[in-house]
């Protein structure tokens, strides 16, 4: 075998080499999305032979509850999105209205993939839950959303039992305890958006007045829609190291076969 045929030999064989290590890089490339915030409980359970913790985090429970359209809603209409929540009421006269207009930013400045056509982002639902639904009818709600020329596709005011709206904000979304202003429990009546991610997960909590906040909303909510999902596994996961084996002796039995069917050969005779 002359060198050229053992240079290409060596070429073939890093090739794969090469692609197995990239492949894996970008696998595990460090991203760090939004944390986890709240849990039920911590499990401690043996896995490959070693004791592991696995955190149930806590699990936003659903609702049953009226948007500015009339329109009974629930999770289960935003199954697989990323959601952005609030609280607010028509009749405030101090944040609630730059809370909408900053919703309103938030939601105009994410799109999805698509350069032209449609670029509504498909994959975030905003949701504004009235804390005074006695007074914020459905005709309330519609005429808030007008004032701010909300869209309904992905972002809804909602009203109705306040009980239940009050549940999810107290003792699910625990607004009392991040806000630390001593809430008022009757009346709720605070300045944060809530990021939640697919799975009903609490992942941060943003002032919306505050403009560098809402700004790291926005990117948030990109890192949430670009997270694996962790109940369902990769195509490669676990296949990466067999199929670089793989190819590397798929590679290397071609040219020792080559080899050999030319050593093979009889000699050419010489004139």
């Amino acid at each position: 075998m002359n060198k050229s045929a053992v240079i290409a030999i060596c070429i073939a064989l890093l090739l794969p080499l090469t692609g197995y290590f990239l492949m894996k890089g970008l696998s595990n490339k460090n991203i760090h999305p939004p944390r986890h915030f709240i849990y039920d409980t911590v499990i401690t359970k043996k896995e490959k032979g070693k004791m592991v913790n696995d955190t149930i985090w806590h699990k936003i429970p659903d609702f049953n509850l009226t948007n500015q359209l009339g329109q009974q809603v629930s999770w289960d209409d935003m199954e697989g999105k990323v959601v952005v929540a609030d609280f607010f009421f028509t009749s405030c006269p101090t944040i609630c209205p730059r809370l909408t207009t900053n919703m309103k930013r938030l939601q105009e400045s994410i799109h999805n993939s698509e350069r032209v056509g449609n670029r509504e982002a498909g994959f975030v639902q905003f949701l504004s839950f009235s804390v005074d639904p006695e007074r914020d009818s459905v005709a309330a709600l519609k005429k808030w959303a007008d004032r701010f020329q909300i869209n309904p596709n992905n972002w809804w005011l909602l009203t109705g039992d306040k009980k239940e709206i009050y549940d999810l904000s107290l003792n699910h979304m625990k607004l009392g305890l991040v806000d630390g202003e001593g809430i008022d429990s009757n009346f709720l009546h605070t300045d944060y958006f809530v990021l939640i991610d697919r799975n009903r997960n609490i992942r941060g909590y943003y002032h919306g007045l505050d403009t560098a906040e809402v700004l790291k909303l926005s990117s948030d909510i990109i890192f949430l829609n670009l997270e694996k999902d962790p109940k369902r596994r990769s195509f490669f996961e676990g296949k990466l190291e067999i199929m670089a084996i793989a190819m590397l002796l798929a590679i290397l039995g071609a040219f020792l076969l080559i080899y050999f069917l030319r050593k093979g050969k009889p000699a050419r005779p010489v004139n």
